[in-house]
């Protein structure tokens, strides 16, 4: 199964994740990215991922303009 791994201190609020995986994606009060429900270590929010949600994802990674998400296997 792959992660999320998801630097929310890097976004800078461009919403292509929402638009890439909306199941996945929120925007918060303060107007950056949520990853719903991942959990936080060191201020890296990790959430585990498959099938439709994977492609989704990577999208979502490939459009990031701060690459503050980064898919792993």
């Amino acid at each position: 199964m792959a992660k999320i791994l998801y630097l929310r201190d890097k976004c800078i609020g461009c919403f292509s994740c929402v638009q890439s995986s909306p199941e996945n994606w929120e925007i918060g009060e303060d107007g950056k990215a949520v990853l719903i429900n991942s959990e936080e270590k060191k201020g890296i929010f990790i959430k585990e991922i498959g099938g439709i949600e994977l492609e989704e994802n990577k999208e979502a990674e490939r459009t990031c303009s701060s690459k503050a998400i980064k898919i792993v296997k």
